[in-house]
């Protein structure tokens, strides 16, 4: 597993939505899915408990970037 960095950004967000790092780097490590997102940015999406964790990365050679990530509800929309 490559070394996972959370920018400012993240971090912030993470706490406002009250989202561990540990679930993060779950979805991170078994996702449900991988889409690609803007600017070529990659999506892991996880199915926890009827809701749908989406964290935004960036990935290189040596390490994933985590944008942002957040909790929705709305599975069907980004599933299927």
């Amino acid at each position: 597993m490559k070394r996972v960095v959370f920018i400012a950004h993240a971090l912030e967000r993470l706490r406002d939505r009250k989202i561990s790092k540990e679930l993060v780097i779950q979805a991170l490590n078994e996702p449900d899915s991988v889409d690609t997102g803007y600017i070529g940015r990659k999506i892991a999406q996880k199915i926890l408990n009827g809701k749908l964790i989406r964290v935004i990365y960036e990935e290189t050679e040596d390490e994933i970037l985590v944008i942002t990530a957040y909790i929705t509800s709305k599975v069907e929309k980004y599933t299927g």
